[in-house]
């Protein structure tokens, strides 16, 4: 490959200084003659010229870049949300650099560390790491920092967050009317703020109906599952907890997930096994991926504004790079119950 053109070979062949080069190229308003500023013009575009944009952000300290940390790309309900943050991003001449945790605090660290080194104007990030302290460093350094999905206890973090309790209640609550009281719950690891809302909300509308949670269907991950770059991770729990779900004397009628691809999974692992979906056991999802309604049967399950919460996310990181006051941290979302067919329905 051939190397890329600089403001040295340009001003070697229209015999200026790299000085007179660069503030032509940069728009700068130092006087230069007309006549060298169209030489110097010509002679970029004939060569094809592209400015070291890296090294103007080193030079000015003025970068226009957002980073963005994420659990996973794979699942579509993050890749909804960073289309979110990109639209507004774009709109605002800033560019995306995107990283993936795949679910381990130690790359998340790692991440951060590199976002800062590359002069990073904001952060907006879904924190999966238990230890917040690592981001204290950073924010004392002044950079600005937006919590997405996950809250981060800290003050000087602005934060964007769904009511998981809520959607997880509105959608036990929705099996209960159908009829059923046995309903089962399996889990991912309960080690975040969205998992436990969920599994809070689930336990609130079965104990408002007078039931109470048994100990033998509420089934969780086990340990070591995630940290993994698989794409099919959430969908091989489901798969596995269905299995021992079904293994029980005594099964669920209904079976509610902490997302849609360990909805999917439970599904597969009960049509193996030769159980219908809804006619024998029920099933919901949650979060409302693009594919809940192209499943068989289509999914029940709980819809979460995710585009708008990358849009959310990114107009408020905007806002505030700009000096603008903002007067409210937290937003909470509100999710919505989508019904479809893989609930029995009275």
């Amino acid at each position: 490959m051939s190397k890329p053109v600089t403001i040295y070979d340009i001003a070697k062949m229209v015999n200026a200084s790299t000085a007179t080069v660069s503030r032509v190229l940069s728009n700068s308003t130092y006087p230069v003659s007309a006549e060298m500023s169209k030489k110097i013009k010509a002679v970029a575009k004939e060569l094809n010229y592209t400015p070291n944009m890296l090294g103007k952000q080193l030079k000015t300290n003025n970068s226009m870049t957002i980073g963005v940390i994420i659990p996973s790309i794979s699942n579509p309900f993050y890749a909804d949300v960073v289309l979110g943050i990109e639209e507004i991003a774009r709109k605002n001449g800033y560019h995306v650099l995107l990283c993936n945790s795949h679910q381990n605090p130690e790359l998340e660290a790692e991440y951060l560390q590199t976002l800062l080194e590359k002069q990073v104007k904001g952060l907006i990030v879904s924190s999966i790491s238990k230890n917040k302290d690592f981001l204290d460093s950073y924010l004392e350094k002044g950079l600005c920092v937006i919590s997405i999905d996950q809250y981060i206890d800290n003050p000087d973090v602005y934060q964007i967050g769904f009511d998981y309790r809520k959607g997880a209640y509105l959608a036990c609550k929705y099996l209960i009317e159908q009829g059923h009281t046995n309903i089962a719950y399996v889990t991912a690891i309960l080690d975040r703020p969205s998992r436990l809302g969920l599994f809070h909300g689930y336990h609130d509308a079965l104990r408002e109906s007078g039931i109470e949670p048994l100990d033998l269907w509420i089934l969780e991950a086990e340990e070591g599952l995630e940290n993994t770059y698989s794409s099919a991770f959430e969908f091989n729990i489901g798969k596995q907890l269905a299995h021992r779900l079904m293994k029980l004397d005594k099964r669920p009628t209904a079976i509610m997930t902490c997302n849609d691809l360990t909805a999917f999974g439970v599904i597969s692992e009960l049509k193996e096994q030769g159980i219908d979906v809804p006619g024998q056991i029920s099933v919901v999802g949650f979060d409302n991926i693009e594919f809940s309604q192209m499943s068989n049967p289509a999914l029940t399950t709980v819809d979460l504004p995710k585009y708008e919460m990358g849009k959310f996310s990114c107009n408020m990181l905007m806002d505030i790079l700009v000096g603008k006051t903002i007067d409210v941290k937290e937003i909470v979302l509100q999710p919505k119950l989508i019904i479809r067919q893989s609930v029995m329905q009275n």
